[in-house]
């Protein structure tokens, strides 16, 4: 079984997604008959770092017209070099939503999105009705287009000794797309670690009841080392970007602590986090669904208890410095 595999970057580094997407193309293709897709321009330092994968080959696209990635012309280009393989897959980042789909239609083949678990080359299991229930799907796609879930696929870092060939795409196969023009992109900047590659978590819900009151959140993940996070209650009221949003229309993910402080556990949030390895919960409403799935529950006022945890981790720092 051959496999494609999109590696998707960000300043000349790999997103952590992808090496989950990796361990999906090794259960597919044991034999390790996988190659890495790559756009971008002047990817030189990016280059250095694939090489060393082991992947049978790497198929790089380097050009000014691949600079921003844009995903009509990246799911053009992969559409070109599917017709190859039997598996093309991506992480399920905003990334991976928006570019593989494009290309999927353009090879006249459906998507599989969400891919938590790979029963065989034609069997697949994702989450539907918000990860209330599992649907196993079979297909017999001629190419087999899927997006991953990171946080169900551990990831793989498994280097080779021999460096992989590299097949460079020809610049007359890079559509110009000239319908298309790139505008600009805003970078958010945070000193943070990101959500998707945070181990700690701390997210925050609509009982913070202000903007102002949601600075304890950040307080407390600045003590821990911890990403923000938010429920889609507490974006709608303006506490915090939607950047910042998990659950089933903000991030998937799947950190080693995750502390949820004045959430319900409405169903739609409850799918973008239950798969954190421990899960705690703050609250004062003692049958807030969110309980049901935590590993830990503290029941009580976070306008008090959050405060006493900063002061707590303040006096453990002080006596280990």
């Amino acid at each position: 079984m051959k496999v494609l595999v999109i590696a998707e970057h960000e300043h000349q580094q790999l997103k952590p997604s992808f090496f989950s997407a990796l361990t999906a193309a090794k259960q597919l293709s044991p034999g390790n008959e996988i190659d890495l897709f790559v756009t971008g321009f002047e990817c030189n330092d990016l280059l250095q770092v694939i090489k060393k994968i082991n992947v049978k080959k790497i198929i790089l696209a380097d050009d000014k017209k691949c600079e921003h990635q844009v995903a009509e012309v990246v799911s053009e280009l992969i559409s070109k070099f599917a017709i190859h393989y039997d598996f093309v897959i991506m992480p399920s980042t905003t990334f991976g939503k928006n570019v593989l789909p494009r290309a999927a239609a353009l090879c006249d083949c459906t998507l599989i999105a969400d891919v938590v678990q790979i029963i065989d080359s034609a069997t697949f299991t994702r989450p539907i009705y918000a990860g209330n229930a599992l649907e196993t799907i079979q297909t017999s796609e001629k190419i087999k287009f899927l997006t991953i879930r990171a946080s169900a696929f551990e990831p793989t870092h498994v280097e080779s000794d021999v460096e992989a060939e590299v097949e460079y795409v020809k610049e007359d196969l890079i559509s110009s797309r000239e319908d298309i023009v790139f505008i600009s992109s805003e970078l958010t900047k945070q000193t943070r670690p990101s959500l998707e590659s945070a181990r700690i978590i701390v997210s925050g819900g609509r009982a913070l009841k202000s903007k102002e009151n949601f600075k304890l959140i950040e307080d407390l993940a600045d003590r821990l080392h911890a990403a923000v996070g938010a429920t889609r209650a507490a974006v709608d009221a303006g506490f915090i970007s939607n950047d910042f949003q998990v659950g089933q229309t903000g991030k998937i993910v799947a950190p080693q602590l995750y502390i949820a402080i004045g959430i319900s556990g409405a169903i739609q949030h409850l799918a973008g986090m239950k798969e954190s390895k421990v899960i705690v919960v703050i609250n004062q409403d003692p049958d807030a669904p969110i309980f049901k799935i935590a590993d830990y529950g503290l029941v009580g006022d976070l306008f008090q208890i959050i405060p006493e945890l900063i002061n707590e981790l303040e006096k453990s720092n002080r006596t280990l410095s």
